[in-house]
């Protein structure tokens, strides 16, 4: 029995840890650069495959969200205009809590699903599945609720590697120089691109 169980636990001792993803899950840095008139993603399909999503299904979100055209070649994304690395981290934040992040145990083990024209994020890991929402499709619809030159009161909900305040807005993402997490401020809009808009504090 003695030896029985010291093969027992030496066995046990040899079997790879289980792999949980709440912690190891980290989406990695957008690296872009500009060409020309345009944006290139260089790393999208690293981020894809991290979020395990289809491709194109990325791309069409980033593509509405920053209000513009795009396409992939090879393992990049080229979008039509300039963007800056902080406008898709936030874009690419926002796919991973809607498309990605378990919204009952906050794990990314999920997949998309459609069911009778719905489509459903299921999660492995905790068994909840919700319908995603379907977001407006287009910058007028968006622009009913955020206009430029417009005064609102916004809460800081990040800060991006550049230094600038993040917050949300209906389906818009604001960046507000000057700012710290966790501030409530109001704020100015400038300019409004896509669903990105860029505001002073007023």
């Amino acid at each position: 029995m003695d030896n029985y169980e010291k093969l027992l636990n030496r066995a046990i001792e040899q079997l790879p840890e289980e792999e949980t993803s709440d912690e190891r899950f980290t989406v990695p840095e957008a690296k872009t650069f500009s060409e020309g008139k345009t944006t290139v993603l260089e790393n999208f399909a690293n981020i894809a495959g991290v979020l395990r999503r289809d491709p194109d299904h990325v791309m069409k979100y980033l593509t509405r969200e920053l209000g513009t055209a795009g396409k992939l070649e090879g393992g990049r994304a080229i979008f039509q205009g300039r963007f800056t690395r902080d406008q898709m981290n936030a874009n690419i934040q926002n796919y991973v809590d809607e498309y990605v992040m378990c919204s009952e145990c906050n794990r990314p083990d999920t997949s998309l699903e459609k069911n009778e024209r719905v489509l459903v994020l299921k999660c492995a890991a905790c068994g909840a599945h919700r319908p995603v929402k379907k977001r407006q499709t287009t910058t007028a619809k968006a622009a009913l609720t955020l206009e430029e030159g417009g005064t609102y009161e916004i809460h800081i909900e990040s800060v991006g590697s550049k230094g600038d305040g993040i917050a949300k807005f209906d389906k818009f993402t604001i960046f507000v120089p000057g700012t710290v997490k966790g501030q409530t401020v109001s704020i100015k809009i400038k300019k409004i691109t896509g669903f990105l808009a860029f505001a002073e504090k007023a």
